[in-house]
């Protein structure tokens, strides 16, 4: 008897046609994640936790293990108070399924953590688009110009240091070096090493330069060419572990956030740290 009365009880209970996501908590959640991200990043960028080299790009002598911990904390700290208030703000479901309760939870949680994850990826780049949008600027200006520094000035400043100011070929040092400008960044940016004939001809030109002997000249080649793989090499496995650091700090926000978001929506509905013995929880 109990029991059909428990059954006609339950199948008198009608789940009511309240929206399922509440977009104004998982909003809010996802502009205060944003807010608290900008927080944490400019108290990093004051802090020294910085990634940006000369290059563009990450700097294997910059980066080290803590940025990558402090990515994983910011993450944490963004992502769990986001997802508390996207679980906390959202709307009361009367007559829902305990269960079915605490997956909407964590599913705001998560929302909230894909938005702000797509709102940052959209408004962080924009100050970073300022930040290099000179450089880029520059850059193009330097191909049609010929005139603009690179990244490559370094290793050829090394190369046509003189030894003898008086050495034949400094009549024409700016074409000169804008030529091995062109040479080394041209190579490195496919990838590729010089070749030997462009090796025969840069270390010509050094001799011309620096007054050097041909087989002195050959031997600052060679030296030039390792540093610039090395650097390169060095460059690359840095923006490797930053990847990786980044992505972690990723999974462990989403984590953070939905977590969070079942805390907030059971404080909300009283139900957090308790035991469900019923199959369903009807919350006044």
């Amino acid at each position: 008897m109990e029991q059909a009365i428990r059954h006609a009880v339950q199948a008198d209970i009608v789940e009511p046609s309240v929206p399922r996501v509440s977009w104004a908590a998982v909003l809010a959640g996802a502009v205060t994640s944003l807010a608290l991200t900008l927080v944490l990043l400019s108290f990093g960028a004051g802090m020294g936790f910085s990634v940006v080299s000369p290059w563009g790009g990450v700097s294997a002598t910059t980066f080290k293990i803590g940025t990558g911990l402090y990515f994983i904390v910011m993450a944490m700290i963004s992502s769990a108070i986001g997802g508390y208030l996207a679980g906390r703000l959202r709307t009361k479901w009367v007559g829902v399924q305990t269960t079915e309760v605490h997956f909407r939870d964590t599913a705001h949680g998560l929302l909230a953590w894909a938005a702000a994850s797509v709102l940052g990826a959209v408004l962080l780049a924009s100050p970073a688009v300022s930040l290099i949008g000179g450089t880029l600027s520059g850059a193009t200006q330097a191909a049609a110009n010929s005139a603009q520094s690179s990244p490559m000035d370094g290793y050829v400043d090394t190369l046509l240091r003189s030894d003898n100011p008086s050495a034949q070929g400094q009549q024409n040092a700016p074409d000169t070096r804008a030529e091995m400008v062109r040479l080394f960044t041209t190579s490195f940016h496919r990838g590729n090493d010089l070749t030997a004939a462009d090796r025969t001809y840069v270390a010509k030109v050094v001799s011309a330069r620096t007054g050097l002997g041909q087989a002195d000249a050959e031997k600052r080649v060679n030296d030039a060419l390792t540093q610039v793989k090395a650097d390169l090499d060095a460059a690359r496995k840095a923006a490797t572990q930053l990847a990786i650091w980044l992505t972690l700090s990723l999974f462990i926000g989403a984590f953070s956030a939905s977590l969070a978001a079942t805390e907030g929506g059971g404080l909300r509905d009283g139900t957090w740290g308790k035991k469900a013995y019923g199959t369903t929880a009807i919350n006044r």
